[in-house]
């Protein structure tokens, strides 16, 4: 019973954010099934990893049957880029069988160092010591987690609603590798703590992010561009407006889902030729708004031929308008309006060309 109080006095905090990360995944709606079911394992994971790893140092501290210790120091060694792999599992969408396999291969290098020392060792006096391969744990789980953010990185709209969110996670896991040197095997007893809120926030930004974002293309939604509008930012120097062509014949010949192929090639378009400064929204079915700050005149000019020429490639056409506001003094709506203004006339001339 003492060791059951111990335990949950060091990792109440933990154990807290486990129980509200695991609510959370009950009422959520924004995640596929096998994400939710992937990232119930991850927090089984967390869990069990702190109590290994509480009776690593409580045997340590006490100097009691250091060979079970050499056991649960291995576990740790081993838990960490599994975990990370899990993360990978969870929250990338194309799943990767084989990222797990260095975290294997690790597994059984911790499991020789038992026996060996090769990445490991404790002495008579419970001293933990690093063996010629003490480093390879840090090095795997420093891979794992470059490979965790890149990929979500690339697998995001490079926006900055989705960029802080994964900073915030690279932070974390930098942490976790540079703590360790700093402070010694003490940062090990808060290690399971810091994954499980680091992981949790992400996620709660993550799920904030998607009310923000369109379904169907992963841009923006219409809500976030009221929000964007209202603010009136001063530092908005840009507002560009773009309307797909002959969506309707293709809705009415084709059916809708070839609209909507129409709309996310469309999207993917914009996503392909984007910058952090720029803000994508999907406002209606086939209408769209970037809002550019910071931007200058050739910038802008720059960025609609690039959408121009990214579309191009594909069997659809857009029309384009803007406003741009060297100062950045005008009033957003009204550059809303003359962007509008712009589209609607080049539409207008695009369908005098291309009778419907």
């Amino acid at each position: 019973m003492e060791i059951f109080k111990e335990y949950i006095l060091q990792n109440w905090a933990l154990i807290l954010v486990l129980m509200a990360f695991a609510i959370m995944l009950m009422i959520t709606v924004f995640l596929n099934k096998k994400t939710i079911f992937r990232l119930y394992i991850l927090i089984i994971c967390i869990f069990i990893l702190s109590i290994s790893v509480f009776f690593e140092f409580y045997l340590l501290d006490k100097k009691e049957a250091l060979e079970i210790v050499k056991v649960l120091v291995a576990i740790r060694y081993s838990a960490t880029p599994i975990i990370i792999s899990m993360i990978l599992f969870a929250l990338i969408k194309r799943k990767l069988w084989y990222i797990i396999i260095p975290a294997i291969l690790l597994a059984i290098i911790n499991i020789i160092s038992i026996f060996t020392g090769i990445v490991f060792s404790i002495d008579a006096d419970g001293n933990l010591k690093r063996g010629v391969l003490g480093y390879l744990p840090y090095i795997i789980v420093g891979l794992y987690s470059f490979i965790l953010i890149y990929a979500l990185i690339k697998q995001s709209t490079k926006q900055l609603i989705e960029i802080i969110p994964i900073i915030f996670l690279a932070f974390s896991f930098a942490t976790g590798l540079v703590f360790p040197l700093i402070f010694g095997k003490e940062y090990s007893k808060i290690f399971c703590t810091t994954i499980g809120i680091a992981v949790f926030v992400y996620y709660v930004f993550l799920i904030l992010e998607l009310t923000k974002k369109d379904a169907l293309t992963g841009l923006l939604n219409r809500q976030a561009y009221y929000s964007a509008i209202s603010n009136n930012y001063k530092d908005i120097t840009a507002v560009l407006s773009i309307d797909m062509n002959g969506l309707k014949k293709i809705n009415d010949t084709l059916g809708h889902q070839a609209g909507d192929e129409a709309i996310i090639t469309v999207a993917n378009c914009f996503l392909k030729v984007s910058k952090f400064k720029y803000s994508i929204f999907r406002i209606g079915g086939d209408e769209f708004v970037i809002i550019c700050k910071k931007t200058s005149e050739t910038e802008l000019h720059d960025l609609i031929n690039k959408i121009e020429n990214k579309v191009s490639e594909t069997k659809y056409s857009i029309s384009i308008g803007y406003c741009f506001s060297l100062e950045a003094d005008k009033d957003i709506e009204e550059m809303v309006k003359k962007s509008d203004l712009m589209m609607y006339e080049n539409k207008a001339l695009h369908y005098s060309k291309n009778p419907r």
